[in-house]
């Protein structure tokens, strides 16, 4: 093996297109890859703000109204937040309302949270809802609840967010958790629904099925004589077509990693073929001092394999470069109404990376081992006559 290291140093290969065409490969790859992983983060976190990973609610599910409150601190709550993956449980009131704001008005869904940073009737109004109802912050919000009877609140506009996912999250008007329980005429111990949120940037759709799974068995096995069983919902099942859309990106992530892996092979081989015919002399030289196949096809295969190693670390390096600029500029933009953020997330999984690298490496070897044939036809008496 160390004769062939060494003969394999002292051949050069020119192969200048070959070089570019598998940097370029990689480099679509990790891109490809860091951009699928940034949308799941993203719409992953907006489903998570918008209502958690996991939401347990009453059975009657109906946790829009102001009939059906949970306990916001059941006797098992403990035994939830230890669970690994769980990062945190919080009680959420929803209320739907109406919104009037001159001439116009609104269905929209308020929710409570402890988290809101809101003062008493201040509001978060979704960029989308404000733009239709003309609203800037400072405005004042009168919003109507219908129930028994007619209820009126004024809000004030605190601020203005982006909306993140399509549907229901561009009316949903955040407000502090204690103006809707007042408004519902709720104590401190009650709340719509349970959200929790998981830990980790690489919980799977599966992941979360599994844990929603698991609240609920903790719900149903622990609740005592006078709790409500709480039913879990996990937000892949919530927004089913969402993370749908998800699963297509990852698809078509994949049809891109098997293209460009192909592309670079190909184009390898067709450069490791022009090296061979270059090299023709050479190889029957070695044939004639007592070289096998084998070992004549390793010392092009080392010659090649530090011509993809160059290639994937340059493109590589380059598709770091680019999700850097983009994660710090986010220059290349989007329309949120079709791909539901302004710009192109990119998210940097390591193992995600590192897994398309060698796969994609590996690959383009095995198709390269396919020139290994063309050594085994070279007669090194025909090579040194024709020399």
């Amino acid at each position: 093996m160390k004769a062939e290291r060494f003969i394999a140093g002292r051949i050069r290969f020119n192969g200048r297109m070959a070089s570019v065409a598998i940097a370029l490969s990689f480099f679509i790859m990790i891109i490809a890859v860091a951009i699928a992983s940034g949308f799941r983060r993203e719409i992953r976190k907006g489903v998570a703000e918008l209502s958690g990973d996991v939401m347990l609610t009453s059975a009657a599910f109906n946790y829009y109204s102001e009939d059906n409150p949970i306990d916001a601190e059941p006797s098992y709550l403990g035994i939830m937040k230890n669970l690994p993956e769980v990062g945190s449980i919080e009680p959420a009131v929803y209320r739907a309302g109406i919104v009037k704001s001159g001439e116009s008005i609104h269905g929209i869904l308020l929710k409570g949270t402890q988290e809101t940073d809101t003062c008493r009737l201040g509001a978060k109004v979704p960029s989308r809802l404000a733009s239709m109802l003309n609203l800037k912050v400072g405005d004042p919000m009168l919003c109507y609840f219908v129930s028994d009877r007619v209820k009126a609140r004024k809000f004030t506009v605190t601020e203005i967010y982006p909306a993140i996912l399509d549907g229901d999250d561009k009316l949903l008007v955040m407000v502090d958790i204690d103006d809707l329980r007042r408004l519902n005429g709720w104590s401190e111990r009650q709340a719509s629904a349970l959200e929790v949120k998981l830990k980790g940037k690489s919980i799977t759709d599966n992941d979360i099925r599994r844990i929603s799974r698991e609240l609920g068995d903790i719900s149903y096995k622990c609740t005592g004589e006078d709790e409500d069983v709480l039913v879990p919902s996990a937000s892949v099942d919530r927004f089913g077509q969402l993370f749908d859309w998800l699963g297509l990106l990852d698809f078509n992530v994949a049809a891109i990693l098997i293209l460009m892996t192909i592309v670079a092979g190909f184009n390898m081989i067709s450069g490791l073929l022009i090296l061979l015919f270059r090299n023709i002399s050479t190889i029957g030289m070695l044939k004639t001092l007592g070289m096998s196949n084998g070992g004549v096809a390793r010392v092009f295969m080392l010659v090649s394999a530090r011509l993809v190693l160059t290639g994937m670390l340059a493109g590589n390096a380059l598709a770091l470069l680019f999700c850097l600029i983009q994660d710090k500029t986010h220059l290349v933009r989007l329309d949120p109404d079709n791909y539901f953020v302004s710009a192109v997330p990119v998210g940097i999984d390591l193992p995600s990376i590192l897994g398309a690298d060698l796969i994609a490496a590996i690959a383009i070897l095995l198709l390269m081992s396919l020139c290994s044939l063309f050594i085994s036809n070279v007669d090194p008496s025909e090579t040194v006559r024709t020399e």
